[in-house]
């Protein structure tokens, strides 16, 4: 079947959101361009994971559509400008916030990467809690090659998942990453094979969403905050967010079933200061 004139100048959705239950599937549809970000793209995921935010979703998956995952941003939206563009500008406005909604979330981020994710793309999946690719992939920071710096959080996360050494050495020579030399050193938390990835991000995140949401969040803050943290702080915050877990549902579901001996049934509803 033809497509009608109308179809073709339908304009295509940047993200495409799948609802499942419990959690969400965002995935960066903009193929034809390897997924990079223009301010479409970036308001559509800012939303999307707004959304998320709301008590309905527990678990959010984020992938691309096509043979990337993001080749970060798209460098043709920005040409014909007149004079130096002001990219501090694109990151205050776009980058920065995307980076520290991930980050921020209370519900688990995991990161199906299917292909290729370069430059601001790379740091976009790092950011996320639990990242997957597929044995194809590749990660690369590829700033140099424009003569531009790591950014979307590229110098705060690359050292400390791989250290200096590796960190500097793959942002000044812009040297690509397979997933079995990522899974190696750290940077991701499994290569799989590619036909098999989104069978297994997608039941990763159902997992998720049918666990502690509350005390996930809480474990995601302290792991926020551990990188500027001394021992002594740490050890105060994890005495604080320990006191709201022990005030969830979860943990008082959690402590009956296994006194029961039954699986746990949790909900991820906050807190009610109830105790066990």
């Amino acid at each position: 079947m033809t497509p009608s004139s109308a179809d073709a100048e339908r304009p295509v959705d940047p993200l495409l959101v799948t609802r499942h239950d419990g959690w969400v599937e965002l995935t960066l549809n903009r193929p034809g361009r390897l997924n990079a970000f223009n301010e479409d793209l970036h308001r559509a995921l800012a939303d999307a994971l707004d959304e998320a935010a709301g008590e309905a979703c527990r678990a959010v998956l984020l992938t691309g559509a096509g043979r990337g995952f993001c080749a970060g941003q798209d460098l043709a939206a920005r040409a014909g400008g007149s004079g130096p563009p002001d990219l501090g500008a694109s990151l205050e406005a776009h980058y920065n916030p995307l980076v520290r909604r991930i980050r921020a979330l209370r519900k688990p981020v995991v990161c199906a990467v299917n292909g290729v994710a370069a430059g601001a793309g790379a740091n976009i999946a790092l950011a996320c809690d639990i990242v997957l690719a597929a044995r194809s992939a590749t990660f690369i920071q590829s700033f140099a090659r424009i003569g531009l710096v790591p950014d979307s959080g590229g110098t705060f996360f690359l050292p400390r998942l791989i250290g200096d050494a590796r960190a500097r050495a793959l942002a000044m020579l812009a040297a690509p990453v397979d997933a079995e030399t990522a899974l190696n050193w750290g940077l991701i938390w499994e290569a799989v094979d590619d036909a098999g990835l989104m069978d297994r991000a997608r039941a990763l995140a159902a997992d998720l969403a049918a666990r502690p949401t509350q005390g996930l969040a809480l474990m995601k803050e302290a792991f926020n905050a551990s990188a500027a943290n001394s021992l002594d702080a740490q050890l105060d915050l994890e005495r604080d967010l320990q006191r709201a877990a022990g005030r969830t549902p979860d943990y008082r579901e959690g402590v009956r079933a296994f006194i029961e001996k039954r699986a746990p049934c949790f909900t991820g509803r906050p807190g009610d200061g109830g105790t066990a």
